[in-house]
């Protein structure tokens, strides 16, 4: 059997983590593939996973045609259902991947309301010419059960099975969040709603603080809201005083802890630093 595997199938879903995919493989090798690997034509849509542990032990699948698609975003919306169905996805991955289907709703319905524009062009005053549903299937699809569209927040929510406002965080991420954070995200280190006040940084002031770990993530966006709900504290001339990152500096009443001994750890290198200059400087003298 010749299978073909398109890397961006395989990786237009979150890959499992090192932890998944042992557990997968143990499950494989007690009780081998027990579900079918699903193809289109000759093309892997599901179970790459699977796939990959029974070719490296050589262990027998077993496999089945889907019939219904005809197209490449049939194969898309599919494989977006069949992960927003299932228990081990986490919010930010569903949230990410109902965004990802209303995307691809939303441009197919551009698109079939601009073919429905140019047909009505082409045959101006025919009667009986009837604009087609934005929504209706392809044709030759109608075995495809019709897709609800996702056209609010309020529909993705619903399909990703989160609160609006969870919506709009993952959104705020995906638009503003630094890549390590995102990361930080999708391993469950940091909520959504830390992730998505800490994308209010500059980049590189949400690298760092990343870098820094989880402790001084949760720190970083206790700061971003506390410069929100505080009046910001005005200079000369009346002229708001901001730090890069739009907030206002720190002082000894907002500093934390972590920042104190932070401070106090770098005068105590520069002090001896200083130390070592000065013995230099008294031996060349002498």
């Amino acid at each position: 059997m010749n299978i073909i595997v398109k890397e961006e199938l395989k990786a237009y879903i979150d890959p499992l983590t090192p932890d998944e995919h042992d557990a997968l493989e143990r499950s494989i090798l007690a009780e081998g593939c027990r579900d079918a690997l699903v193809l289109w034509g000759d093309v892997l849509v599901d179970g790459h996973n699977r796939y990959g542990i029974c070719q490296k032990h050589g262990l027998p699948f077993q496999t089945i045609q889907h019939p219904h698609f005809k197209s490449m975003e049939d194969v898309h919306l599919w494989m977006i259902d069949q992960h927003l169905g299932r228990r081990s996805v986490s919010d930010f991955q569903r949230g990410v991947l109902a965004l990802r289907k209303k995307e691809i709703l939303t441009e197919r319905r551009q698109r079939r309301m601009a073919e429905s524009a140019e047909q009505l062009a082409a045959a101006p005053g025919e009667a009986g010419a009837a604009e087609p549903a934005a929504d209706a299937p392809w044709e030759g699809a109608a075995e495809l059960p019709p897709v609800p569209a996702l056209n609010t927040r309020e529909a993705v929510a619903r399909a990703a099975r989160l609160s609006a406002s969870q919506v709009q965080q993952i959104e705020k991420i995906q638009k503003s969040a630094a890549p390590e954070l995102v990361a930080a995200v999708r391993s469950g280190e940091v909520s959504l709603n830390t992730a998505a006040t800490v994308a209010a940084l500059p980049v590189e002031e949400q690298q760092a603080v990343v870098a820094a770990g989880k402790d001084e993530i949760k720190q970083a966006a206790k700061r971003v809201r506390q410069s929100k709900a505080k009046p910001k504290e005005a200079g000369e001339g009346g002229e708001e005083k901001l730090n890069s990152a739009g907030l206002p500096p720190v002082t000894a009443e907002s500093a934390t802890e972590a920042q104190i001994k932070a401070l106090q750890a770098r005068v105590a290198e520069l002090e001896t630093e200083n130390a070592a200059l000065r013995a230099q400087l008294a031996a060349l003298q002498g």
